[in-house]
């Protein structure tokens, strides 16, 4: 790097650094200007400027792997073959301590040259799985600048970004302060409930070594997640005796205690701030139209910005199973038996929220807004929920460009080239930021 790049860019880093934990305390909004001001700063710098143009002049590889990964099945918790192709390319980006962990996350470290690859990381993941099941066809189609695929965007397109910003980095002799970790995680989707970054902060080696997390996410180039939705669901069995539906109508019935259920939930009211809902989702059960039966299901949603509000609908949801089950106990015969539920947990994501004078918030809103673009400050379930919760700065940024039909067969991606390096350059620009740089 020229003296003139690294005057530029250390004046810039050195007033973000102090900030990367995110503590605002009485000079929270000082802090955070100062921030912003390096961050424009670092967007004008000659260094950043080379690195993109690197990611312009690199843009067709960065298309081409989007296309390579995306072809690669990773079903949820079925993600090791694209994990083993990611793992790869981590490697042959010239990334040490590549590894893959054993939840199944894949990761390498850019070393710092403060930290020198012993922490504290600045973390920015991508997941690697996908909401389609095995079988599922994901060749990628194109049409113009259009690219067409289940999973391309979500959340493909963000694992081929964060291999163009340490090519970026690398052409552009950019050296941050502090050490990056790069993450393909599993996990992220569904079922999965967040199991790969619960591990990379529970249980993996970089538990405790974590002073800033990026997850990315998406497309939209100005948006910042800065608040996790929690969520809370279970599958419900209603049992009872069942039985004929004629010959042994007046005995208790277990639909009639699920429908109850279902009644009483919608019966209350949730705030609205903070954002507080719920959801009878999913149901079935009985074995024909003329026996009442002696088992149904049905699952329930439950989300909130707020882990005290989460907390109480969930208290809520259980009194209601409890008394409907009890109502109808009461309400007919339990001559061959009783009413019973039992409620089996099937997800649970933690709610959260950064500091919005955390540096790692301002320093996106900065990056943002030094690209042209206006910073849209949202509520979101992402895989920066569980950093949030543990008290760690995180948000969720997107990768560039646009996309639509997120979790559908017909999921696509506009890889114009101007558009696509423009929101690229936001999420480097958010990292150096962060991260600090020589």
């Amino acid at each position: 790097m020229s003296p003139s790049h690294r005057s530029a860019l250390l004046a810039a880093s050195l007033l973000v650094l102090g900030g990367l934990a995110g503590e605002a305390g009485a000079a929270g909004a000082p802090k955070a200007e100062a921030t912003a001001k390096s961050v424009q700063t670092i967007v004008a710098s000659p260094a950043f400027k080379a690195a993109a143009k690197t990611l312009a002049d690199d843009y067709e590889r960065t298309v081409a792997d989007i296309v390579t990964l995306t072809e690669i099945p990773a079903p949820p918790f079925k993600e090791t073959a694209r994990g083993k192709a990611y793992l790869e390319m981590l490697k042959a980006h010239g990334l040490s301590d590549v590894v893959m962990d054993a939840e199944g996350n894949v990761m390498g470290v850019r070393p710092g040259t403060a930290t020198k690859g012993q922490g504290p990381f600045v973390v920015i993941a991508a997941h690697l799985d996908t909401v389609f099941p095995e079988g599922t066809d994901v060749k990628v189609r194109r049409e113009g600048t259009k690219l067409m695929a289940p999973g391309i965007g979500d959340d493909t397109r963000s694992l081929a970004t964060l291999l163009a910003y340490v090519r970026a980095l690398d052409a552009a002799k950019i050296k941050t302060r502090s050490d990056i970790l790069f993450v393909g995680n599993v996990g992220e989707e569904g079922a999965g409930d967040l199991r790969g970054t619960r591990h990379l902060f529970n249980k993996g080696p970089y538990k405790g070594r974590i002073s800033a997390f990026f997850s990315m996410d998406g497309a939209d180039p100005s948006r910042i997640v800065d608040r996790g939705v929690g969520s809370k669901r279970y599958h419900v069995v209603f049992s009872g005796p069942g039985g004929h539906s004629y010959g042994a109508f007046g005995v208790v019935n277990p639909m009639a205690a699920m429908a109850k259920s279902v009644v009483d939930l919608y019966a209350v009211d949730a705030p609205k701030a903070p954002k507080t809902t719920y959801s009878a989702s999913v149901t079935g059960g009985g074995t024909s139209v003329n026996a009442i039966p002696g088992e149904v299901f049905m699952d329930f949603d439950m989300r909130s910005e707020s882990a005290e509000e989460l907390g109480k609908l969930d208290k809520t949801l259980v009194g209601i199973l409890d008394g409907a089950v009890a109502a109808e106990n009461a309400a007919r015969s339990t001559r061959f038996g009783k009413v019973s539920y039992q409620a089996k947990v099937i997800g649970e994501r933690p709610a959260g929220r950064t500091d919005p004078n955390a540096a790692i918030v301002t320093a996106t809103a900065a990056a943002i807004t030094a690209l042209g673009l206006t910073p849209a400050h949202e509520a979101s379930s992402t895989d920066a929920n569980v950093p949030m919760s543990l008290g760690v700065p995180a948000v969720t940024i997107g990768a560039g460009g646009k996309s639509g039909r997120a979790h559908a067969l017909d999921e696509w991606i506009d890889v114009d080239k101007a558009e696509g390096v423009k929101g690229m350059q936001v999420g480097l620009a958010a990292l150096l930021g962060v991260a600090g740089v020589d």
